[in-house]
Parts: structure tokens; C-alpha cells; sequence
């Protein structure tokens, strides 16, 4: 399996992560999302400003966790052992806290700056009835 890791340029945490596909000999590309149509991708501009996405040779895409486990199962076999692991069924819930917390704080990492902060999402709250 190969394919296509976009991350958000503008993000110094982002960018340093996405270069460990190179020295990990994982078998895949990797852009900046902001080369690229991301609609002709298929992959959502909104998710991808928050989760990475990675867009495989069959066109299908997976964001965040499930992202960088679909990355990791391009490379050797402890790196495609490790991608299965991150998305089984034990630790899959793990895998997804642990994501949602570093793309959160990606800003607060080593090599984030205040451009990689995500804007803060509020929940909408129904009106109250009266």
C-alpha cells in the first residue's frame, strides 16, 4: 500500500512530523496540504486543518490516528505492525484520545509556534425552551 500524507504546512509541529516519513522509509508522499486540491482528493478542507489526512493510491482517505497508522503500514514490518496496532480494536480508543490531545497542543510541542493552534471550537447549545 502507498499513498499521499498532506500536512498543514503553516504548522512547525506538523511539518517536523511529517519529515519522519523519509528517514522511517515509509512509502508514501508527502505534501502540504496547501499544494494541492484537496477536493479533487477527496479529502474535507475543514478536517484537514485539524486531522492529517492520508490519501491512498485507491482514493480512499483516513484522517488523524487512522491517518498516521494507514502511513505507518507502508514501511517495514515493524512499522506495518505498529500501524496495526494503533488501530486495533484495544487500543484504537487510546489511539484516538491520544491524537485528539497532540493536535490540541501541536502549538505547545517541540517545533510548534502559535500558527499551529487550532481555533478553539465551542459546542452549540440548543435554545432553552420557556
Amino acid at each position: 500500500m502507498t499513498g499521499t500524507v498532506l500536512y498543514d504546512a503553516d504548522c512547525g509541529f506538523c511539518t517536523r512530523v511529517a519529515r519522519l516519513a523519509a528517514p522511517l522509509r515509509l512509502e508514501v508522499d508527502v505534501k502540504p496540504l496547501q499544494s494541492v486540491d484537496l477536493e479533487a482528493l477527496g479529502v474535507s478542507p475543514e478536517r484537514a486543518t485539524a486531522e492529517l489526512p492520508f490519501v491512498s493510491d485507491d482514493g480512499s482517505v483516513e484522517y488523524g490516528h487512522a491517518a498516521i497508522a494507514a502511513a505507518l503500514r507502508t514501511g517495514g514490518l515493524p512499522y506495518r505492525v505498529l500501524g496495526g496496532l494503533v488501530v486495533s480494536r484495544p487500543l484504537n480508543a487510546l489511539a484516538v484520545r491520544a491524537y485528539a490531545w497532540i493536535s490540541r497542543h501541536r502549538h505547545q510541542l517541540p517545533g510548534g509556534t502559535p500558527a499551529c493552534e487550532l481555533p478553539v471550537v465551542t459546542a452549540r447549545r440548543s435554545p432553552t425552551r420557556r
